[in-house]
């Protein structure tokens, strides 16, 4: 996060449960810069829901399933990020 992170920039953190501590550091560094943060979790969005600044959490304690469901939310980031780079830049 240090060695690439810049003010503006935007991390996204992805944990199943909300509670991966590694996760957890990450965004709140990215916080400390001046980063974006977004966290991606399943169950009520763990610890990590507190460290972030927008929050999309999967409704459901099935691991399979919320890991499924981050997939599809990754693609459909992209797919928006794709579609609209011409209106970013």
């Amino acid at each position: 996060m240090e060695a690439v992170a810049r003010e503006g920039d935007t991390c996204i953190g992805i944990s199943t449960s909300g509670n991966s501590e590694n996760v957890i550091q990450a965004i709140k560094l990215a916080n400390e810069i001046e980063c974006n943060t977004i966290s991606i979790t399943g169950n009520e969005g763990g610890k990590m829901k507190k460290h972030r600044q927008q929050n999309i959490i999967v409704n459901s304690d099935i691991t399979p399933r919320i890991q499924e469901t981050h997939i599809f939310i990754g693609h459909l980031l992209c797919d928006i990020i794709e579609t609209n780079l011409d209106k970013i830049s």
